[in-house]
């Protein structure tokens, strides 16, 4: 029995802030596009949730700054340090470019990517949720794919001659852009996840933790609530002792108190508001943001270690880079020549703007998992603590990949 065809001019897969974002700017832009989120929001992500002051201009542009601003946690103006007992803290940076002098904040991902997705289908969007894309194929002048319903088993195929992935990077599928199943690796990341009420931290402070074989954030986010995310390898996670009624989590939590008094300090008496969320492995680095005629965003198109929290902002970011291109070249949609042109500009601007970040986050991470690296610096970093300063700089705090004025609307929005 044949399948229901449906014709876009765009297919995004995957709902999150890269995907919603893409899609949002080219249905404003008057294409035709759908997108495939798997899950049905709101739901919770393993995330820090902190999106860097740069990303008010683009917030803006998509139309949902002041949604942001009403929901989001108080302003981050410092970024600090917990090492052990010691605690070093420092003064964020602000984009030059920033007149209103605003700085970055926390949002749930529970209320982040449902604005976005829903800002994306008021702009024209066609959401469909929760379905999954099963299959794609490349049709020479455009991809065919297999998308089905999650809950009722439903069946569509969809066709498009531009399809975005940012589904992610973590679970593997039998996608062009999906990998296969990983084998295991002692140093394999593992991410964790909860929220606090009652924290003892200072509204305007987002700490980095460092502890041996892992590190890790605390921001407060909205609600009051106080988010705790980390990454721990493999091998030290299948150490920790825990009983038969703890979860993973739960001794994640002991191990990081044992570790670290100032964490311990800060959180000792907060109750943990939400169950424990793991996800894994995270194996950042940079992958491709075009291959095989699909451009890809976000986590698909390259990690950085979240030790930055700058996974949220490279997702977005990435997707207005896109859409940027895509919108400024319909040709795009014609022939995959076109297409490949305007993949190999993307790959490239992808390239300048986050691939230094993801070194910068490579380096700051495997420093922050070694102990007696971290005791060595500690000393300098108390005498120059503007040192935390430098490195929220060379990790994207102030960064923005856009540098000229454009009309992503085409009615004249300006960028800074």
């Amino acid at each position: 029995m044949a399948q229901p065809t449906e014709d876009f001019d765009a297919l995004v897969i995957g709902g999150g802030p890269g995907g919603a974002t893409t899609a949002l700017l080219l249905a404003r832009a008057g294409w035709a596009v759908a997108v495939v989120e798997r899950q049905r929001f709101p739901r919770r992500k393993v995330c820090g949730e902190y999106l860097s002051a740069a990303n008010w201009p683009l917030l803006e542009a998509l139309g949902v700054a002041e949604s942001f601003d009403r929901r989001s946690g108080p302003e981050i103006r410092r970024v600090g340090l917990f090492a052990g007992e010691a605690f070093v803290g420092a003064d964020l940076p602000l984009p030059k470019s920033n007149s209103a002098s605003r700085w970055g904040r926390a949002l749930s991902r529970e209320k982040l990517d449902t604005m976005l997705l829903e800002q994306a289908a008021c702009c024209g969007a066609e959401i469909r949720q929760p379905w999954r894309a099963v299959e794609l194929h490349d049709c020479g002048d455009r991809f065919t794919c297999r998308a089905v319903c999650q809950e009722d088993g439903d069946c569509r195929e969809l066709r498009a001659p531009i399809v975005v992935a940012a589904h992610g990077s973590w679970a593997p599928g039998r996608l062009p852009t999906e990998g296969p199943r990983q084998p295991k690796r002692a140093g394999d990341l593992f991410g964790f996840k909860a929220s606090f009420l009652d924290a003892s931290l200072d509204d305007d402070l987002m700490p980095l933790l460092t502890f041996a074989d892992g590190y890790g954030g605390l921001v407060h986010c909205d609600g009051g609530r106080t988010g705790l995310s980390c990454c721990i390898r493999r091998d030290r996670l299948a150490q920790l002792g825990r009983n038969a009624d703890e979860s993973a989590g739960q001794a994640v939590l002991a191990y990081l108190f044992e570790e670290s008094p100032a964490l311990r300090a800060a959180l000792g008496d907060a109750t943990c508001e939400t169950p424990w969320l793991s996800a894994g492995p995270i194996r950042p680095g940079v992958r491709a943001a075009y291959r095989d005629g699909i451009f890809l965003v976000g986590n698909a198109a390259g990690e950085a270690h979240p030790v930055v929290a700058e996974g949220i902002s490279m997702a977005m970011q990435a997707g207005w880079l896109l859409a940027e291109r895509l919108i400024g070249a319909s040709d795009a949609r014609l022939t995959p020549t076109a297409r490949d042109r305007v993949g190999c500009a993307y790959a490239r601007a992808w390239r300048r703007a986050f691939a230094p970040r993801i070194r910068a986050a490579a380096s700051i991470a495997h420093w922050a998992m070694r102990p007696a690296a971290v005791r060595a610096s500690l000393p300098v970093i108390r005498s120059f603590p503007r040192l935390l300063t430098w490195g929220a700089l060379c990790s994207g705090k102030t960064s923005s990949p856009w540098r000229r004025t454009i009309d992503v609307e085409h009615r004249g929005s300006r960028w800074i």
